[in-house]
């Protein structure tokens, strides 16, 4: 997809090659998956530098889609030749790639252990979707599945994400669970939380490190 982002926008100086000293727009590409958590805010903004677009004004980078089609390349499982635009559909079903993934080793630990397997964990890497069960949906999935199939819906549901969390509460129903999760969900709470500690030992780490950077 290509948004443009107009000539006079704040911070938007980019002169023409061929007409010195004109502010020429900026016509931006961005994957469609990507782009479409943007485009279901009011006041959408560029998620590259931030500044104001016509949604209106968002089309298909036509030329992008014909390189995509006419460029093939080898599946890594059965070695038949694909156009790019249908490798993922490809590969999705090809069962050479399928024994592959079956046949990958299990992970072991390096050194033996004699730590028991923990087996109350609560599962934070998959969801089910509040409004129609929809299961094993990873974050990402889980938002694009409620942009797509439930945009229109007024229900107010759990959010799946924050009730696994340790200061989740499983009884809070988000007013606007798709704002929500746009907001709230745009990225993995593994990649930053510490789930060993709580929420006072946290804060206080956070400050610190805060400080420390001072």
């Amino acid at each position: 997809m290509t948004l443009e982002i107009p000539a006079g926008a704040p911070g938007v100086g980019v002169s023409s090659a061929d007409l010195p000293g004109r502010l020429v727009r900026l016509r931006v590409r961005f994957c469609g998956e990507c782009l479409q958590p943007c485009l279901q805010v009011p006041s959408p903004l560029c998620p590259l530098c931030r500044l104001p677009f016509d949604p209106k004004k968002v089309d298909k980078a036509t030329h992008v889609e014909k390189q995509l089609s006419s460029y093939k390349a080898p599946c890594r499982g059965c070695n038949k030749k694909v156009t790019l635009a249908k490798m993922r559909i490809h590969i999705s079903s090809c069962l050479k790639v399928q024994e592959q993934m079956a046949n990958c080793p299990k992970f072991v630990p390096v050194v033996p252990t004699s730590q028991p397997i923990p087996s109350n964990i609560p599962n934070r890497s998959t969801f089910a979707c509040p409004y129609c069960g929809a299961r094993n949906l990873d974050q990402q999935e889980l938002v694009k599945h409620c942009v797509e199939s439930h945009r229109s819906d007024p229900n107010r549901v759990v959010c799946p994400i924050c009730s696994a969390m340790p200061w989740g509460d499983p009884s809070y129903k988000s007013a606007n669970f798709l704002q929500h999760l746009l907001h709230r969900h745009k990225f993995s709470y593994d990649t930053f939380v510490d789930y060993s500690i709580d929420e006072e030992a946290a804060f206080q780490a956070a400050l610190a490190l805060s400080l420390s950077e001072n």
